[in-house]
């Protein structure tokens, strides 16, 4: 019995490792975009695909939300990397990309441009896992830490300060909190200490669906430590 369960654990380790170590080379990821007055996603859109070059991924980048809509093109999609604030999705548009993550198609994003992307559309919402809904005090000096035990998409990173916007966020309770900060209640005295997650992972259907709040200007992606969780994050999400 002893050794069957020494087996059971060597096969689930050994597919934990292949979940995060797993190459993009080869696959097909759909960076999506659309310009708006509070971030700079092109700057990330271009960071991201220099990085997505370097994996060997096929990359394609449109800023047109209509390429949701395409069946053909979204089939063939092994990841979405997508950075979108605020909009809305019409109705073809948000049955195409919630019927491509439930049959197997990976998200993933940051900020806004995943957690704060179309208000309106409550599927969308459901899948993603969470929904901004402030960032009390604006840009303010705040501390990321992972939660224990770590994991494959964390182990090794460190805890880190940031000063960017501090997403408050209302979330699906089935989540799996990868990080969390909180609140020193200063603009809000009732949310002191507060513990909001920061980055998560869920299913929806066959997809995985990666999120990170932080992401508020390009110099963020510059922390190591960010950078590296993304990075990893995309990876994880794509399709098996």
């Amino acid at each position: 019995m002893k050794n069957i369960t020494i087996v059971f654990l060597l096969i689930f380790l050994f597919f934990q490792n292949l979940t995060i170590s797993q190459s993009l080379e080869n696959k097909n990821v759909l960076v999506i975009y659309q310009l708006d007055p509070y971030h700079q996603p092109k700057l990330f859109v271009e960071k991201v695909t220099k990085w997505l070059e370097s994996q060997k991924a096929n990359t394609i980048v449109s800023n047109n939300l209509n390429t949701y809509s395409d069946k053909k093109l979204m089939d063939s999609i092994d990841l979405v990397i997508q950075t979108v604030t605020t909009g809305k999705l019409t109705s073809a548009q948000e049955k195409g990309l919630t019927n491509a993550i439930k049959s197997g198609t990976g998200i993933a994003g940051s900020h806004g441009g995943l957690g704060d992307s179309f208000r309106e559309n409550t599927l969308y919402q459901f899948m993603i896992g969470g929904q901004f809904v402030s960032h009390p005090g604006g840009k303010v000096k705040y501390t990321v830490e992972f939660t224990s035990p770590k994991t494959y998409l964390t182990k090794a990173i460190k805890n880190f300060e940031i000063n960017s916007e501090q997403y408050f966020m209302h979330i699906d309770p089935s989540i799996n909190v990868l990080a969390t900060t909180k609140f020193n209640g200063q603009q809000y005295p009732w949310i002191k200490d507060t513990e909001m997650p920061v980055c998560w992972t869920k299913t929806f259907g066959k997809g995985k669906v990666f999120y990170l709040s932080v992401g508020h200007s390009p110099d963020n992606f510059d922390i190591p430590e960010v950078w590296e969780l993304l990075t990893r994050g995309f990876k994880w999400a794509s399709k098996n």
